[in-house]
């Protein structure tokens, strides 16, 4: 379990998270959703250890980030390492023995080829490859689904199902909420820095119907489509 209290991010004078109160378990997939700059990447972060903050994270693990697999929104790779290379070094990271990676590559990814050189879906699908590779009790995926063809969105929704059934926290982020819908157990409303709804899966489509009917409004009628 991971317990999240009074969680508070600034740079320098701009205040990007306020008072943040989470608590998140095994064995259950969590969705945070809101607009661009709600914070939602700035909490990930502070989660995975690469941001300071305020407040207090507390959990059951020896050190947190050695548990932890984070997946930025836009993957980060050296200029001159292969898909094959990559996945090494991150069992490496962990310590994880050398693994058959032919077998595991599930996304039937081109290993031998320099990762920059990927399209973006498949760098992203690397990345996931390599979190799970590395047997992370606890997944931290920013828009997993964003740009990743529709095969591979379904393979990995099957994917965070199992990681649930294995005991695993999931904490997903998505601009598509029919993506986290299906997954979920709790969704949270970031807006502004700030949590200001949460629900399980019996108050999704009351969540979803009053994000639309506030992001769309008039907005449409004022095109004057015809």
């Amino acid at each position: 379990m991971i317990q999240i209290q009074n969680l508070s991010k600034a740079y320098g004078r701009k205040r990007v998270l306020y008072d943040i109160n989470l608590q998140v378990a095994q064995g259950k997939v969590y969705g945070i959703v809101g607009e661009n700059g709600a914070g939602k990447t700035t909490l990930f972060k502070c989660l995975a250890g690469l941001e300071k903050y305020n407040g207090t994270i507390a959990h059951e693990y020896d050190i947190l980030k050695n548990n932890l697999g984070f997946l930025p929104t836009t993957p980060y790779f050296f200029s001159k390492i292969t898909g094959r290379e990559y996945l090494q070094l991150l069992c490496n990271a962990r310590r994880i023995k050398q693994q058959d990676l032919d077998t595991k590559n599930i996304f039937d990814l081109p290993l031998e080829q320099y990762a920059t050189t990927y399209s973006t879906g498949m760098k992203k699908k690397l990345a996931i490859l390599g979190l799970l590779l590395q047997q992370n009790d606890v997944l931290i995926l920013d828009e997993p689904f964003n740009g990743v063809d529709i095969q591979s969105n379904i393979v990995i929704s099957e994917i965070i199902q199992e990681l649930r059934r294995l005991g695993k926290i999931v904490i997903i982020s998505s601009h598509i909420f029919s993506s986290l819908s299906s997954i979920c157990d709790e969704i949270h409303l970031l807006k502004t820095g700030r949590i200001v709804r949460s629900v399980t899966q019996d108050e999704f489509a009351a969540l979803e119907q009053e994000m639309k009917d506030f992001s769309i409004g008039n907005r449409i009628g004022r095109l004057g489509l015809e």
